[in-house]
């Protein structure tokens, strides 16, 4: 058979625009850290290391068992899930919710920028985005076509929404304004203040503003919803997830909560895409809502807090400075004015001490002066990591 050469195949043009995700490149240099015996210790990655509670592992492996249980599920989740994460918002926010219409299961959130993205927003159309913000409400704007518009969150703000600076920027093609509170990675605290004003611009300015809503309940004594002000349904969108309230990240449960339109919107997007999580799984879900607050709220608590205490250590060790009111399961802190940037620190950090921590210009470049470390190792990992950073950063 003739050799004929082959033609070259080129990927999509929209990869160009994103690059492969930090921790998925980074991981890969401390994995070979690792093999060669440097053992690096990761306060990197903000994955709980805690297992969910066994009551939800349990129901996990009864639902398992069945021989019914293994079929597809329906893409708008079972109403044993959908009852539940309703009730969840009821006893936690005081908002109520129609487990038939106002509530979406997701595979995690990541999902659901996905699916909302592609529910509300055509190519060329323009996507608010926080300044430092989560790293995937930019790049999956980017794949899907959308002008990604920067608004600044500053230290000297609260890390709150400027709304002054937003009402003087142009809006007219803005469809999507993405929020995160609390916000992840400065930690600031959700107010009730910054949610009444982004219902308020929302409102004025026919944007759909999107609130992402994990970090309720870690460190955090007064938990609060967007969906709590009046008339946000109409116009906002909810996102939660179980991954970090109830340990459970690599289960991939999650839920977008808004009016019924919205969902039916969201759920005509999903359906197309993809099916109903495992049943078990789903119905784990269920039982992991309705039995958190005994082993949850408390413990975990307890487990973070005596965490966050080392953590603040090492910020203090690295000569940087934080705000002790920041809540969540990460500590934001700025560097040292004597670094030129930030990987002057981190990669010594990394190279010297044999500790991973994050950078903060992968949040966007005004993280570019500050590191992240993430609570979510052991007490005595995060021991151990002040031990070894004190050893070299005297």
């Amino acid at each position: 058979m003739e050799n004929k050469p082959i033609k070259t195949i080129q990927p999509a043009e929209r990869l160009k625009l994103v690059s492969e995700y930090y921790f998925s490149r980074k991981l890969k240099e401390v994995a070979q850290l690792n093999a060669e015996g440097k053992d690096i210790i990761s306060l990197a990655i903000g994955s709980p290391d805690m297992p969910p509670s066994q009551q939800t592992i349990e129901k996990l492996c009864e639902v398992a068992r069945r021989p019914d249980a293994h079929g597809y599920q329906p893409t708008m989740g079972t109403p044993e899930l959908r009852e539940a994460m309703a009730d969840f918002y009821q006893r936690w926010y005081g908002v109520s919710l129609d487990p038939k219409s106002e509530i979406q299961p997701l595979i995690g959130s990541k999902e659901g920028i996905l699916h909302v993205t592609l529910a509300f927003v055509n190519p060329g159309d323009q996507v608010l985005v926080p300044n430092p913000g989560y790293p995937t409400y930019t790049s999956l704007s980017k794949l899907l076509g959308a002008e990604v518009v920067n608004y600044d969150l500053r230290a000297d703000n609260g890390w709150q929404p400027d709304f002054d600076a937003l009402e003087q920027m142009d809006l007219s093609r803005v469809k999507l304004m993405w929020t995160n509170y609390p916000n992840m990675p400065t930690g600031a605290n959700a107010q009730m203040q910054t949610y009444e004003r982004l219902v308020s611009f929302a409102r004025e300015k026919g944007i759909v503003v999107v609130n992402d809503n994990p970090y309720s309940f870690i460190l955090n004594e007064h938990p609060i919803s967007l969906l709590q002000v009046p008339g946000a349904k109409d116009c906002c969108i909810e996102f939660n997830s179980m991954s970090k309230s109830h340990n459970m990240p690599g289960w991939r449960v999650g839920l977008c909560a808004t009016n019924a339109t919205f969902i039916s919107w969201i759920l005509k997007v999903k359906s197309n895409i993809d099916s109903g999580t495992f049943r078990a799984i789903q119905l784990a879900a269920a039982e992991a809502y309705h039995n958190e607050p005994e082993w949850h709220v408390q413990a975990n608590r307890k487990t973070y807090a005596e965490r966050r205490h080392y953590a603040e250590e090492i910020m203090r060790q690295l000569g940087c400075t934080y705000d002790p009111e920041q809540v969540g399961m990460f500590l934001w802190g700025r560097i040292p004015d004597s670094y030129q940037n930030v990987e002057d620190l981190t990669e010594r950090v990394l190279h010297e001490a044999r500790v991973f921590i994050t950078p903060g210009f992968i949040f966007g470049s005004n993280g570019e002066r500050y590191i992240r470390i993430s609570l979510c190792a052991k007490k005595e990992k995060i021991e151990e990591a002040l031990r070894r950073i004190r050893q070299v950063f005297q």
